[in-house]
């Protein structure tokens, strides 16, 4: 049992310190991007919004899309129906903002997403006098920089789109919120400066020229997923995709046990049918930290009890556990960085992406390996299977 204790528990440190110096690089790619000057930029934006119910924050997110020191866009919120409860929130908006609000009426969904239903026939109704489209979410609070920032890159016209992902910030607190925030966390720093980024439909930039030429309305034929919808439609054309970090979007968020799976086992499932690849990568690395916690344990009880000194066994496989926290502690570093106005509250839960970072695996474990038996997923109330990328069937309304 010593052998493979070593074997096992030396590869998964070795993973770890990699995974650290990612960390790092994420750091030092964040303050990289934060001194760029955003450019100069500044076509005619046609910034889109899902919208769903109610929710928390709903006014203040939506009237947050209202105050961009941005010169020259309008607003598309799309819901399903006219009688969604989000409609009197977006009238309310729509009195006091300074630029255009449009409402766009899709209807409900027989084939794919309401989203991304929402979001086609928004993309109907946009004037070819709008140069770019930018895809935010009604959860969403970004800054007042955050449009010219996530628009600045798309200067370089070969570039597919521009984006960045949102940060969870609970409200009322308690460990389940918490968790989440952390395992959100996890995801937000697989972007980053390199050719494996992701689309996060929450917040894209692309020039509407590019959007045709790859033909996304026809990913997003029977699709449930916008995000990676777009990112297919790209990649196919082999545009690249930029991360912008200082555009990283505060998103408040609350929920209790049944919440927080319902939300993880969604990312995942979506995940395990959209990029297989990405899954199954994912289920390989954190199967293997929480088989070397879990034998590591079982190893250092079996020879304390044995006579062997286990105490070396322990500070060795304690080593862990403290390169995720030290990765989580960077992260807490760069988001204090990147969200300034919000810097008092990212103190406040920095504990959680530390404390917690060891943690997140054994969720995303169990998330992971939901998704190898179940492609049912509920979003917004309603409940989806996903049949493959372009074919969804909607089970429950």
């Amino acid at each position: 049992m010593l052998t493979a204790f070593y074997i096992l528990v030396g590869l998964e440190v070795l993973l770890g310190i990699r995974s650290l110096w990612d960390g790092w690089k994420w750091l030092e790619y964040a303050r990289r991007r934060l001194r760029t000057h955003p450019g100069f930029y500044t076509p005619r934006v046609a910034l889109i919004c899902a919208c769903h119910g109610l929710e928390p924050g709903l006014e203040q997110n939506l009237a947050s899309l209202t105050k961009f020191d941005y010169p020259n866009y309008d607003i598309f919120f799309a819901i399903a129906n006219g009688s969604d409860q989000a409609r009197d929130v977006i009238e309310r908006v729509a009195k006091t903002s300074a630029h255009p609000v449009h409402v766009v009426v899709a209807g409900e969904p027989k084939d794919c997403s309401e989203k991304v239903n929402n979001l086609r026939a928004a993309i109907e109704q946009i004037g070819e006098e709008f140069e770019a489209l930018v895809f935010t979410d009604s959860d969403a609070r970004p800054g007042r920089q955050w449009l010219a920032r996530l628009i600045a890159p798309l200067g370089d016209a070969r570039l597919g789109a521009a984006t960045t992902f949102r940060w969870l910030l609970p409200e009322r607190g308690g460990f389940w919120s918490a968790l989440a925030t952390a395992w959100n966390a996890s995801a937000a720093t697989m972007l980053g400066d390199h050719s494996r980024n992701f689309c996060w439909g929450g917040g894209t930039a692309i020039r509407r020229k590019t959007f045709d030429d790859a033909n996304v309305l026809g990913f997003w034929k029977g699709a449930l997923s916008d995000d990676y919808g777009l990112t297919r439609a790209l990649r196919e054309a082999g545009r690249a995709i930029r991360f912008v970090p200082e555009c990283l979007t505060p998103t408040f968020y609350d929920a209790n046990a049944n919440g927080v799976i319902e939300f993880t086992n969604r990312q995942i499932r979506i995940t395990r049918v959209y990029a297989p690849r990405m899954w199954a990568f994912a289920a390989l690395a954190h199967g293997l930290y929480c088989g070397a916690v879990l034998f590591a344990a079982v190893a250092i009880v079996n020879e304390a009890f044995t006579g062997v000194a286990a105490f070396s066994l322990l500070l060795m496989a304690l080593l862990i556990p403290l390169l995720a926290a030290l990765k989580g502690a960077l992260r807490a570093v760069a988001v204090s960085e990147l969200l300034p106005d919000w810097r008092t509250k990212v103190q406040q839960w920095s504990w959680a992406w530390i404390a917690l970072a060891p943690v997140v695996p054994f969720l995303y474990l169990c998330n992971l390996l939901g998704a190898a038996f179940s492609r049912q997923v509920r979003w917004r109330g309603i409940r989806y299977e996903l049949i493959s990328p372009n074919q969804t069937r909607i089970l429950l309304r």
